[in-house]
């Protein structure tokens, strides 16, 4: 089996793992881990934050409505583990990028979640084009009252 097909499985047991205790660990753990203020207590992420608060109407979703897939729960919370061991291992390993960019994978969650949620304004246009790539103001680094890229 290749080395990263055995990262891929490990990653998801593991995710699987957490999320489970999230769900049935500590009480409030699963809603206070949903928050914007988890997510940026534990990442470098101060700029996206930052600029999150300012952001108008998208600063009353949350960071996992757009950046984990919502079609299905399980699905959801797999991700939502996986994604959190993977920032895990990063931040502790010192290995954070300077310049935080989505993965393909992210890039199609939060385009099938951009669709999902303004769908009946996007239901006559072409859906394979990224919105971001018209609504550039919508991403962390160029929205709201600051612009930091």
């Amino acid at each position: 089996m290749e080395k990263s097909k055995k990262i891929i499985i490990i990653l998801v047991i593991a995710g699987a793992v957490l999320s489970a205790f999230l769900v049935f660990g500590p009480p409030k753990l699963l809603a206070k881990s949903e928050a914007p203020d988890f997510c940026a207590g534990c990442h470098v992420m101060g700029s996206e934050y930052e600029s999150w608060s300012h952001q108008g109407a998208h600063r009353r979703k949350l960071c996992v409505d757009c950046h984990l897939p919502n079609e299905n729960m399980g699905v959801h919370y797999v991700w939502k583990a996986i994604d959190g061991l993977k920032d895990i291992v990063f931040f502790y390993s010192g290995h954070v990028p300077e310049n935080i960019r989505l993965t393909s994978h992210g890039e199609k969650v939060l385009q099938a979640n951009c669709i999902r949620c303004h769908e009946s304004a996007v239901s006559f246009i072409n859906q394979d084009r990224k919105c971001w790539e018209c609504h550039r103001r919508l991403m962390h680094r160029r929205s709201g009252a600051i612009e930091t890229l």
